[in-house]
């Protein structure tokens, strides 16, 4: 993070200089190398010229738009992903995912690259020298990948365009992936593209691309079993509040001290793709203005200062120009790579440094893997862990309350991290008081329509809902709802929730066995 803060006024320096910038070494020149450093040098621009000494971590020269960046040494996982327009070279080798997602620009890599080298990629081209391990150019929709050296299993695993030169031992191709010897006039292409003869390839080469295949519908996933209907809201000793009292509704993301909070109205953080839909600008109605205005919302593009930005494969790319607008953000584990505990603060070093100064930071993933996603959350410290619904387990929302609360009370020891919901369904002013009582601090949710006028009116009358519930409660902030407010209202939600049934007035019995 300290060499990222420095490195604009530092390469603009050596611009006006008509230098390189060196990293690794001393103002005297002495060579100091670096040791692991992840998420170096992010989005570089257009005429940037640096050279690195020594061993970088994950996430090196991540989402480039241009210049050059040479690495004397070795570099971790996720070397130029997304690269946009940098000339990458790598001296020695590269780890896993080398080019992820890259749509233009050259990565060299002179000693070999891991797993999944040119996953995802669109455009550009990647040159290894050396071995590649299992999956080379898995998914790839674009580009040229050169290989002078032996490929691992599964190369151009699910590719659907681009192509893989391999002057090296190639396995059998995966299904609809095929294997050609190259035509003279692409081999005369491809070096004159390469540029230098030292990674010319020969006549022999061999070349694998997509081929045509039926075009199958997908069958889509598994949804949740149930909704949160079956879940009432009952009051204490307390008398009902007049229907005129004022209640507090709000809610933070993001409660450390280290993070610049989000105030949302209701703990609800509405998903649309476009943050533009909250634009009111078409809406004469002042009180929609308002209510647009102070909502935040999650979304996948064209974020406000006060949304959250949901980064995920397909808008990976569009990171460098969303940070430095949007109030927080937010990485999607289901729609990404795996990546280990080193690579996901490559990462998140990488991120920050683009985003604004200590925006919330917040973690997706599916329900089912839910101990993951906290004791994820609990060690790179996220702020906001939210656990999605609907990723195909079909587990319902009544059973995913234990889940979560074991998982937090086993994994989650700081009070600043929250927990989420990601619902599969809009939520209503009953669904947010249902998942508040029982410890859940925020829900997220698609918003049912696109017109902000719409959304408006969506949001405000479930902001009312909430405050109907919870003045017939008897209480006038929503930090006061528990989980003694909660009745299951059938056998089966009590026996999957451990809520206590309507009637029966206490969780059934066989959630006190041992």
């Amino acid at each position: 993070m300290s060499i990222n803060e420095k490195l604009g006024p530092r390469l603009q320096a050596a611009a006006e200089q008509n230098a390189i910038l060196r990293i690794g070494w001393t103002n005297a020149g002495d060579p100091v190398p670096k040791n692991g450093e992840l998420g170096l040098c992010p989005a570089l621009p257009d005429g940037a010229r640096i050279r690195a000494l020594g061993i970088l971590g994950s996430w090196v020269g991540a989402f480039g738009k241009g210049g050059s960046f040479t690495i004397q040494g070795d570099a971790g996982s996720f070397l130029g992903a997304a690269n946009q327009g940098t000339n990458l070279v790598c001296e020695r080798m590269a780890g896993h995912n080398t080019g992820f997602r890259m749509q233009s620009g050259t990565i060299t890599v002179l000693d070999g690259t891991g797993n999944d080298t040119g996953a995802q990629m669109d455009g550009g081209t990647i040159i290894v020298r050396g071995a590649t391990g299992q999956r080379t150019g898995g998914g790839m929709r674009g580009g040229l990948i050169v290989v002078h050296g032996d490929v691992g299993a599964d190369p151009g695993a699910g590719m659907t365009g681009g192509r893989i030169i391999i002057n090296g031992r190639c396995p059998s191709p995966p299904p609809n992936v095929m294997l050609r010897p190259l035509k003279p006039a692409e081999v005369k292409e491809i070096n004159k593209l390469l540029d230098d003869e030292s990674l010319h390839i020969p006549s022999d080469a061999v070349c694998l691309q997509s081929q045509e295949q039926l075009a199958v519908e997908s069958m889509g996933q598994m949804v949740s079993a149930g909704d949160l209907t079956q879940i009432g809201l009952v009051g204490d000793k307390l008398p009902s509040l007049p229907p005129y009292s004022t209640i507090d509704t709000v809610a933070l993301l993001g409660t450390s001290e280290e993070v610049q909070s989000l105030a949302l109205p209701l703990p609800l953080l509405a998903y649309l793709p476009s943050g533009e839909s909250m634009d009111g600008s078409s809406v004469d109605d002042e009180a929609c203005h308002g209510v647009l205005h102070r909502h935040p919302i999650l979304t996948s593009s064209a974020p406000r200062a006060v949304d959250v930005f949901l980064i995920d494969e397909e808008n990976i790319i569009d990171v460098e120009n969303a940070l430095g607008q949007c109030g927080g953000f937010a990485i999607d584990f289901d729609a990404l790579p795996e990546m280990n505990p080193e690579e996901l603060d490559g990462l998140l070093v990488a991120l920050k440094s683009l985003a604004k100064t200590n925006s919330p930071v917040l973690f997706v993933q599916g329900i089912h893997r839910i101990q993951t996603l906290h004791s994820r959350a609990a060690l790179h410290n996220a702020d906001v862990a939210f656990a999605r619904i609907e990723d195909g387990s079909g587990l319902s929302e009544a059973s995913a309350l234990p889940m979560t609360g074991r998982s937090a009370k086993a994994h989650i020891h700081s009070s600043t991290i929250q927990t989420g919901f990601l619902l599969g369904f809009a939520a209503s002013g009953h669904d947010l008081a249902v998942l508040v009582a029982s410890g859940i601090d925020l829900v997220a949710c698609e918003a049912p329509m696109n017109d902000p006028a719409d959304i408006a009116y969506w949001l405000h009358s479930t902001q009312e809902e909430l405050s109907q519930h919870l003045r017939r409660i008897g209480i006038e902030s929503i930090d006061k709802l528990e989980r003694k407010h909660l009745r299951a209202l059938d056998h089966e939600t009590a026996a999957i929730s451990g809520l206590r049934l309507a009637g029966y007035d206490r969780p059934l019995p066989h959630w006190f066995a041992r």
